[in-house]
Parts: C-alpha cells; sequence; structure tokens
C-alpha cells in the first residue's frame, strides 16, 4: 500500500451539496498524499451516494459507516480507526474556505508542532455567516476562555484540528455526541498534556453553499459551559507541565513594533 501521509475526516449528515465542492477544492490544494474519509451515522445519507458517483474520478475517497452512536464524537472514532495516514485533519463538510489553511497547517506539523488548530479569532482569522446568536456566543467565549483560563489557543472551539494518528488515544476524550464540543476539549487536553501547539487563522464561512445546520441553542450551550468552567480549572491548575509554545505560520506573524 502507498505511504498516506495525511488523512482528511469529514463527519458528515446530508452534506451532498457541499461535499461535491469540498473534495473539488482538496484535490486542487492538497499536494500531499492523503485520502478523505467520509464519515457517515446513517446508510442512505446523500453524502454516500455521492461519493459513490464520484469514485472513479476520486479513488482516495471513500465512506466509512458509524455504527458507534450518532455525533461527532462516535462519527471521529469511527474515521480514525479506519484511517491510513500518519497526521489526521478533522475538517467540515460544510468548511470550505479554510482548505486553503492546509498546506499552512502541514507546514507548522514538519516544524515539530504536535497538535495545530485553526482560529477565527486572531492574527487575521474571520467569521462570516451562520447563527447570529451561535457566531455571538462563540466569539464572546473563546475571548473570555483564552483569558479566563489561559488557554493557549485564541479559539479553543474550532473543528479544524491537526495531529499525529497515534496521538489521539492520549487525548483521552469523553465529551458527550453534542455538537462539536469534542473539539473543545481536545484543545484543552493538548494543552494539558504539554504539546507544542501551531495556531492557523482561516476565514470561515458557514455553510457557504447551503444545507442545514445541527445548531441547537440549548444542548450545545450546556455541554459547551461544561467544558468551559472545567478548562479554567484545569488549565489554570496545571503544575508540572512544560510551558506550551504556540506557532502561527511565518506568512501570517505579525511584525513591527505591535508584534
Amino acid at each position: 500500500m502507498e505511504r498516506v501521509e495525511l488523512s482528511i475526516l469529514l463527519p458528515v449528515r446530508n452534506e451532498g451539496i457541499n461535499l461535491r465542492i469540498m473534495l473539488k477544492m482538496l484535490r486542487a490544494v492538497v499536494e500531499v498524499t492523503h485520502e478523505v474519509v467520509i464519515v457517515h451515522d446513517d446508510s442512505d445519507d446523500d453524502s454516500v451516494a455521492l461519493v459513490g458517483s464520484m469514485q472513479a474520478e476520486y479513488p482516495n475517497v471513500r465512506c466509512v459507516h458509524n455504527t458507534g452512536g450518532r455525533g461527532v464524537v462516535h462519527a471521529l472514532k469511527a474515521g480514525i480507526e479506519a484511517a491510513h495516514g500518519e497526521l489526521i485533519l478533522i475538517f467540515a463538510a460544510d468548511e470550505v474556505g479554510p482548505v486553503l489553511a492546509i498546506e499552512d497547517m502541514l507546514a507548522l506539523a514538519r516544524e515539530g508542532c504536535e497538535f495545530v488548530s485553526c482560529t477565527r479569532y486572531a492574527h487575521g482569522g474571520r467569521r462570516l455567516g451562520g447563527s447570529l446568536i451561535g457566531g455571538m456566543l462563540s466569539r464572546l467565549a473563546n475571548r473570555l476562555f483564552h483569558t479566563l483560563a489561559h488557554s493557549a489557543l485564541t479559539d479553543a472551539t474550532t473543528g479544524i484540528k491537526l495531529f499525529p494518528r497515534e496521538l489521539y488515544p492520549r487525548l483521552q476524550l469523553t465529551a458527550r455526541p453534542v455538537g462539536w464540543a469534542i473539539a473543545f476539549e481536545m484543545s484543552m487536553k493538548a494543552q494539558l498534556l504539554g504539546l507544542k501547539l501551531g495556531e492557523v487563522p482561516i476565514v470561515s464561512i458557514d455553510r457557504l453553499y447551503g444545507g442545514q445546520s445541527t445548531f441547537k441553542l440549548g444542548p450545545w450551550c450546556l455541554e459547551y459551559l461544561r467544558w468551559f468552567f472545567w478548562g479554567i480549572r484545569e488549565l489554570r491548575g496545571m503544575k508540572g507541565v512544560r510551558p506550551v509554545e504556540v506557532r502561527i505560520p511565518l506568512s501570517t506573524a505579525p511584525t513591527g513594533p505591535g508584534r
């Protein structure tokens, strides 16, 4: 089997309209040997039919049926167990814009970063579209968390993460299958492990090509609040862990007096 450097995991729920655009962009942008693993909960998901119709054109794309339970938590576990790549990139099928940041993420990994995350709220990153309430809560929560918890990352809740496959068991993830809370947990536990972190700015345009959002204000807020307070307690009380270094791509690093 050919060495696969990167496995791109895309948890989906009827993302056919976004997936068609995503696959075209990934093929145009990602230069390393890679596979795209589409993880679905239901066999009748329209993403499955789309991948089947494009299989000849995209032989490095395959579907994995998540049978461990519904939600991103179980989808990621199923995808990582099926992945062949040395590096795992967790991505969202409706996030087309951040595809342009993948090469910067890989560059930081080659420089020794063990966990690379994206940011919508620093170094020139932006968030556009989507739920107005959801966007405001996300921006406020990340700013407060960065300050109160001494979080090394400026956007702990983004779902776009890159790390070596063998790191996954060390994170010991326990988040409930609510939204992308697992991404928040990953950010905190990577810092608690004392890993060398990287952060890449993105312009996030939520559902640029349509599709149905799974955002639910009540359940999402409760689960994120649970991790918010857990993180403040754990990160502020860090002892015996080497200082965490956060690196950003040279192309986005601030220069001059404001650096």
